[in-house]
């Protein structure tokens, strides 16, 4: 009973122990706590002085670094923004009625701008007859600055499998420079294509349907007839595109002939300084001319010389009745193509073409007659009296309609979007699309 009694007493005993055992445990525990949470404020604190401390050089250095950075990005994003507003007004500028279809030629020509590419034959010596332009000035410039145009161009590509269509760089401008007879170009041409066609694969797949050349000069087209595939399946890009000598106009591109450099700057809005009804002078190497200058050289409402205007008589005597003159008469010559109707569209004259047949250049994408008159040959005879019936308001839009479409006749060098030569390639990427493999 005693050892019982005994176990009872200890029991509190041993509680208040483990009491006291706990409270000093856990006053030890809050004080290393407190320790702790002392030491961590500390460090915190000599590290937080420490940044306050350093050099303020640093800070305006970072700061200084950062705001240039963030300038620089405004800088780029506003440059993007300026890129941006000239291609919409680029685009804007594509959506008048000199179209046919301006919104079509809207989006096929930025899928050309990204898509399109064309391979150069790195065959030939671009000290002969080859590779590069004979020169950019002349009635045949056009031939030139394509060439040269072409070969720095983002259109180009140094892969042959990556190309839509493949340029043949032999330039008939240049054989004719070095006085190259018409026979000897022929066999020139026949000799270049067969070797292009034993040599690589391409021409084979479509038997040249994907290949064009360009010229300007007259005798380049009928050059080619040494070569019949040429003629009859690759795309001839010419300044002569008559019907008579095989130009074939869903297959063909007629290239603009452009005399450049211009004499004089570009006309437009300028209709009150329009006086004279209209004009040419010109050689009489057609029937056209031979008609027209014999019918209306004494005229006094048509300005008609029936020869080119004596030099003797002033300083671009020729080039400033352009801008004297309301209707400029562009009728065919030794070739159905003429310069003159460049120069007219230059002037801001409003050309009258006096033709039977010519596929005009950009036909496919312009609406010739919403900045032209169109007529026949025999029209001729009545030329006066149509040019006078032609309402003042419908020679007002013509003239405004003129200037829209001046920067299609123009070629630069670097070139510029919607030039003569983006034209040209727009052209080529509409015939791309339905070569078959």
């Amino acid at each position: 009973m005693s050892a019982g009694g005994n176990g009872k007493a200890s029991q509190p005993q041993a509680a208040a122990a483990f009491s006291l055992s706990s409270s000093t445990l856990l006053q030890s525990s809050v004080l290393t706590l407190a320790t702790l949470t002392l030491l961590s404020f500390t460090y915190f604190s000599y590290n937080s002085n420490s940044l306050h401390s350093s050099p303020t050089t640093t800070t305006t250095t970072t700061t200084t670094s950062t705001s240039q950075l963030y300038l620089s990005k405004l800088e780029v994003v506003e440059v993007e923004k300026q890129k941006e507003r000239e291609r919409e007004k680029d685009d804007d500028d594509v959506s008048g009625d000199v179209f046919h279809l301006p919104q079509i030629f809207g989006l096929n020509y930025a899928e050309m701008e990204r898509r399109f590419k064309v391979y150069i034959y790195p065959d030939g010596d671009p000290n002969t007859f080859y590779q590069t332009p004979r020169k950019l000035t002349g009635k045949y410039a056009s031939e030139g600055y394509f060439f040269q145009n072409i070969r720095d161009s983002i259109f180009r590509t140094h892969d042959p499998n990556q190309a839509h269509l493949f340029f043949i760089p032999i330039s008939c401008h240049k054989m004719r420079g070095k006085g190259t007879s018409y026979e000897n170009m022929t066999i020139i041409i026949q000799n270049y294509v067969e070797s292009l066609i034993s040599k690589y694969p391409y021409w084979n797949r479509t038997l040249g349907a994907d290949h064009f050349f360009v010229t300007c000069h007259d005798v380049g087209v009928r050059a080619t007839e040494g070569v019949p595939l040429l003629v009859k399946n690759s795309i001839r890009v010419v300044c002569s595109p008559s019907y008579d000598v095989g130009f074939i106009p869903h297959k063909d591109v007629a290239l603009p002939q452009v005399l450049q450099p211009f004499a004089l700057p570009a006309g437009g809005n300028d209709i009150e300084n329009r006086t004279t009804l209209g004009f040419w002078a010109g050689h009489r190497n057609s029937k056209i001319r031979v008609i027209l200058a014999r019918v209306w050289q004494n005229d006094t409402e048509l300005d008609i010389s029936n020869n080119r205007i004596n030099r003797a008589t002033g300083p671009l005597i020729y080039q400033k009745r352009f801008y004297n003159t309301k209707f400029c008469i562009c009728p065919g010559g030794s070739q159905v193509n003429s310069a003159r109707i460049a120069d007219s569209i230059h002037y801001g004259c409003v050309p009258v073409i006096l033709s039977n047949y010519y596929d005009l250049p950009f036909n496919d994408i312009l609406d010739w007659h919403k900045f032209a008159v169109i007529l026949k040959e025999h029209d001729v005879y009545q030329l006066k009296q149509i040019l006078k019936d032609i309402p003042d308001a419908e020679f007002v839009a013509l003239h405004k309609n003129l200037v829209k479409v001046q920067r299609h006749f123009q070629w630069n060098s670097p070139p510029i979007r919607y030039d003569a030569f983006h034209m040209v390639l727009y052209e080529l990427w509409l015939r791309h699309n339905v070569i078959k493999y």
